[in-house]
């Protein structure tokens, strides 16, 4: 197996599919090569459309600059992955908590829905309740939290932060700007907060 005469041949971004058509091999063997090429740091992982895993193949190894974005992490550990135009990177290494409060900030409806599952990665509540204050969305995460719960087994929340967050400020009621849930109205009652969701868009969770 010449790794570097294959990486030649399907440098760019690829699919098992095409690399098994340009190769002349199957399916199986495709894997293999990808995963042997990823050993040598030849491939980096990328989702397309409806969560097809895309293989961006280079013939050079490329130091990593910088950290994994929120949108690295989120593709990490959600099973609803976010596919984006161009590479991001962070120049601080961010923790879950982190994470969780800044795809709150991007006010986008897929990057939103995706990181919910990141609460059942969450170590320490407190820390997720002081950057959630700082950013003035803490009803917002506890509104999103009792949503999850709903639809994925996560970890409990300590009644502390829980308390906490409810007697947060509100600065703005809506995570994204006039949705509001047509389902979720007990939820939104309770944290006087307007959920984006409704249990159409949750599906992809409920399906596992």
């Amino acid at each position: 197996m010449d790794l570097d005469f294959i990486a030649k041949k399907l440098e760019g971004l690829q699919t098992i599919s095409a690399i098994a058509n340009t190769l002349k091999i199957n399916k199986r063997t495709a894997i293999n090569y990808v995963s042997e090429l990823r050993k040598k740091g030849l491939v980096k992982t990328e989702y397309g459309k409806r969560k097809i895993r895309l293989y961006r193949i280079s013939t050079i190894k490329r130091k990593e600059v910088g950290y994994p974005s929120i949108y690295d992490i989120i593709n990490q550990n959600s099973r609803i992955k976010i596919v984006t135009n161009y590479k991001h990177i962070s120049y601080k290494k961010l923790c879950i908590e982190e994470v969780i409060v800044e795809a709150v900030k991007t006010k986008s409806f897929r990057v939103i829905l995706a990181s919910l599952e990141l609460f059942n990665k969450v170590r320490d509540w407190s820390k997720l309740y002081k950057l959630a204050k700082k950013e003035q969305i803490g009803r917002k995460i506890g509104a999103l939290y009792d949503l999850t719960r709903k639809f994925i087994k996560i970890r409990k929340i300590d009644k502390r932060t829980r308390n906490a967050l409810l007697r947060s400020k509100v600065k703005d009621k809506y995570i994204i700007k006039k949705i509001k849930s047509k389902d979720f109205k007990n939820i939104e009652k309770i944290w006087g907060i307007y959920l984006p969701f409704n249990k159409a868009d949750m599906r992809d969770y409920k399906e596992w």
